[in-house]
């Protein structure tokens, strides 16, 4: 019987290395923007964005939401209402859950970030024409969803 030979790993070659390093780069570039003036971590600046976007959610929406662990949006949340910038109240339905809106203060820093948010990713961007940005945002759902299907248990 022959032994099968062992796939040869090239990491520079490898997806998620490659989607791993892109989003550290691409995610300092944009924490530029949130984290030197304002002092927001990448979890914080999430939750806020996603609140900024969406309105009012539960801690659980804000995990499946940002793809975050409970732990993280935890912490965040917990320090975005410990500084005025988030509300946390318990929810009427379910006392366990928490569910999460914007203060005044929240929604003026979500409106003044995100303008500057969307200007650093048009830097990123830049190098790529309209059709590029559009094939690769295509492209990264079909591999996320791709990824989420591969991470359900099978029937």
């Amino acid at each position: 019987m022959k032994k099968a030979r062992a796939a040869s790993l090239t990491l520079d070659e490898f997806l998620p290395y490659r989607l791993s390093v892109a989003d550290n780069v691409v995610s300092q570039r944009i924490a530029r923007v949130y984290a030197a003036e304002d002092g927001l971590s990448t979890q914080e600046w999430r939750l806020i964005a996603v609140l900024g976007e969406d309105g009012e959610r539960s801690q659980l929406e804000l995990v499946r939401r940002t793809r975050m662990e409970k732990v993280p949006v935890s912490r965040a949340a917990r320090s975005l209402e410990e500084r005025g910038l988030v509300r946390r109240a318990t929810s009427q339905s379910d006392a366990r859950s928490r569910r999460l809106t914007l203060t005044a203060s929240g929604r003026r820093l979500y409106q003044r970030i995100a303008p500057a948010a969307l200007e650093a990713e048009a830097e990123v961007l830049a190098e790529l024409s309209p059709s590029e940005r559009q094939v690769l945002r295509a492209l990264l759902e079909r591999v996320e969803r791709a990824a989420i299907r591969a991470l359900k248990p099978g029937p």
